[in-house]
């Protein structure tokens, strides 16, 4: 079974091309996953210059690509469902090149901004200085 699931922040902002002939969208993003360490660990490999992350190619086709492109950018939280794709290719000079990516079948953004602006684009309705306080006596369960 070939099966990823990631959560982490976007390194760049996606990039988005079209195959030529086809003219299907696919959008390449690096994924910054926090490796699973404990408060000490991660102290400690900062203090020796040790990545406390892994740096992990996503590769997303079609509309999803699309959406990708136009939504997420630079530093912002989602989360991936796909599989690991092994690649090789030569070099003009004859050397073989080896790629390891992940091929998104699912993007969740699991934030929402405005690409433009940076803030929120939801609301929860009133503004925080137009809450009430209620009293635990006032509900009803």
């Amino acid at each position: 079974m070939n099966s990823v699931v990631l959560i982490g922040r976007l390194t760049r902002d996606p990039e988005l091309r079209f195959i030529a002939g086809s003219g299907r969208a696919v959008a390449n993003f690096t994924l910054a996953v926090n490796k699973n360490l404990s408060k000490e660990k991660k102290r400690e490999f900062e203090e020796k210059g040790i990545a406390t992350a892994d740096f992990i190619r996503i590769v997303v086709w079609g509309k999803q690509a699309e959406n990708c492109a136009n939504y997420l950018s630079k530093g912002r939280l989602v989360a991936i469902n796909g599989y690991i794709s092994t690649s090789s290719y030569k070099t003009n000079t004859g050397e073989t090149r080896y790629s390891t990516d992940i091929l998104a079948n699912n993007v969740e953004f699991l934030e929402w901004k405005d690409k433009k602006t940076k803030k929120d684009d939801f609301s929860y309705g009133a503004e925080p200085d137009n809450f009430q306080s209620v009293e635990d006596d006032d509900i009803p369960f």
